[in-house]
């Protein structure tokens, strides 16, 4: 196996869905085997893991893991591949926040690292079967494993491993175990390797492979195959304790197990970053109670987001229009399952397909009321908001219309999702008297809805562009310039927010009128931004910049954009 850091290769690139699945497989083995290029210390045999119980040394400081995360995760955000689906984040956050909240409870996250580590899970938009965990709190998962599981407690199960894999520190670890390589050259590496799949330079990351070792790639595998039994066992602990069934991890176990004897074709790169073995399985199903009744309940929730993960992770126009003639081939209403209504609607949503959208709901409606579950409710009603924004007034002329395009609750209680979906219908002007109006809420709501989530979540670079959005309806134009430098920090570009907000402190000088709590946490951000820049200098070993560099910024905001490499100013008129 090649434990985490080596993980991070298998997130798609942009070749991936032009076709190019041969190069991205190829380049995950290379980078998993590039990763431990550093000597290996002689005494690396004797390395092993803690019992239970017993305390994790490791040499790298939580700060230097986090930082080396940080630096990968705004590479990751960057990448195309990256998706911010609201309504699949959500779902994915009520499995990940319990098992983080039980690994608080066992102690398996100490308070250093729940204060320092991020925390955070993500999604990627591709259909092969995987999931990683990066440095400092990070794991990702990709559509295609999501869409593959049957029940949430198979997902839940891998989601529990790769936590178990943050919480045990195995990716500090092995980084120790590989001759104590520094944070900033391990992450240096990974993001070279990353620009060099970007631009289709297989032949360089071949090279950079062909000078290991093979005995020290060996080494490491063996190293890590304890690794994968140690985050199996903690992961299956994680998440009984949060309350799902532990009997998902062998029912995932052999799902993926069967499916890649019969038909790999590269679907599955996390067996080979997680090979299973009949001992690995057999020792899952021992600890779920051997011959227990798996007891998975049905779960309609489960079933409409593995439907909508279907969907997104392939959008070609080809793989769209095969939810939408498999509604159509049904013979009746009542015949057609409901996640293949759901996942005909979004396609259609994504095709733009009015006549399509309209049509299916139209044999779809009259039954959607068996749809008890508050959850399916809930989904579905965003569904319907999420038709309304890309065809205004598709479904709205509809019978029942009004009661689906309700929303539910106000913009004070409304969750992340609503916020995104709701949020952005509130931009759009108000339909006509003529069709039957969809919920309409005043922008100042929206607004103070956003800014209450933002506080909490003051890395959600999405909501922060709708912020923005927001502001600049209402005409707030330094609240919105305030908020597109957030969204840009969000998404790892901090020189660009500094340009940003020293853009908005100077045309803030031409409004007397000019917010003076907005102007105060301006200039906290921008000392904020500038402290972080020196810290990160002297790191590096660079040059620190004295307070006479930072007034000439004050002064010259386009110094920072106008270096080489730079990037490009901002543009005022962000989109969501």
């Amino acid at each position: 196996m090649n434990v985490h850091p080596a993980s991070l290769c298998s997130v798609p690139h942009p070749s991936v869905a032009r076709g190019g699945r041969r190069r991205a497989r190829c380049l995950a083995a290379l980078c998993a085997a590039a990763v431990w290029l550093a000597p290996m210390p002689a005494a690396w045999a004797q390395v092993r893991l803690p019992s239970m119980g017993e305390s994790v040394s490791v040499g790298m400081p939580l700060g230097s893991e986090r930082r080396l995360g940080d630096q990968i995760w705004a590479e990751v955000r960057r990448d195309t591949s990256y998706l911010d689906d609201p309504v699949l984040w959500s779902y994915l956050q009520s499995l990940w926040q319990p098992l983080v909240r039980a690994a608080k409870r066992k102690g398996d996250i100490g308070d250093d690292m729940a204060a320092q580590f991020a925390w955070e899970a993500f999604l990627i938009r591709d259909r092969s079967i995987n999931a990683f965990a990066l440095p400092g709190g990070y794991v990702g998962m990709h559509l295609g494993l999501m869409a593959a599981t049957n029940h949430r407690d198979e997902l839940v199960s891998v989601v529990a491993h790769e936590l178990a894999h943050v919480t045990q520190r195995h990716i500090a670890r092995s980084i120790e175990s590989s001759g104590r390589q520094s944070a900033i050259g391990m992450a240096a590496m990974l993001l070279g390797l990353i620009a060099a799949s970007r631009s289709g330079n297989v032949d360089a990351a071949q090279a950079a492979v062909a000078t290991g070792q093979a005995a020290m790639i060996q080494g490491q595998l063996n190293f890590s195959r304890d690794m994968e039994r140690e985050a199996d066992r903690l992961g299956q602990a994680l998440m009984t304790d949060a309350g799902f069934l532990p009997s998902g991890m062998p029912s995932m176990f052999e799902k993926l197990d069967m499916a890649s004897r019969l038909n790999d074709a590269g679907q599955f790169p996390y067996l080979r970053s997680h090979p299973l073995t009949s001992d690995r399985i057999s020792e899952a199903q021992l600890r779920a109670g051997l011959g227990a009744e798996r007891g998975f309940r049905a779960d309609p929730e489960h079933d409409l987001m593995r439907a909508r993960a279907r969907v997104l992770m392939d959008p070609g126009i080809a793989a769209l229009q095969q939810h939408v003639q498999l509604l159509q081939a049904a013979p009746t209403a009542r015949a057609v399952p409901l996640p293949t209504v759901y996942a005909a609607a979004l396609a259609a949503v994504q095709l733009k397909d009015a006549g399509t959208l309209r049509q299916s709901f139209v044999r779809w409606l009259p039954h959607a009321n068996e749809a008890t579950d508050p959850a399916v409710q809930r989904w579905m009603r965003l569904l319907w908001v999420e038709a309304e924004l890309a065809l205004p007034g598709t479904l709205s002329v509809l019978p029942d219309a009004a009661r689906w395009l309700s929303p539910l609750g106000t913009p004070a209680t409304w969750q992340r999702a609503e916020m995104a979906i709701w949020g952005r219908q509130a931009l759009q002007p108000v339909a006509p008297a003529t069709a039957t109006p969809t919920a309409h809420f005043s922008l100042a709501d929206v607004q103070q809805a956003l800014r209450a989530w933002l506080i909490a979540n003051p890395g959600d670079g999405t909501l922060w562009e709708l912020l923005s959005q927001t502001e600049a309806a209402r005409g707030n134009r330094l609240g919105m310039m305030r908020a597109t430098a957030e969204a840009q920090l969000a998404a790892g570009r901090p020189d660009t927010a500094m340009v940003t907000l020293q853009a908005a402190r100077q045309g803030a000088r031409n409004q007397p009128d000019a917010d003076p709590v907005e102007l105060a946490v301006i200039d906290t951000r921008l000392a904020e931004l500038r402290k972080a820049r020196r810290e990160l200098q002297a790191e590096r070993g660079g040059r620190v910049g004295d307070r006479r560099d930072d007034r000439r910024e004050d002064l010259h905001g386009s110094r920072f954009a106008n270096r080489p490499g730079a990037e490009p100013a901002p543009r005022q008129n962000s989109r969501n």
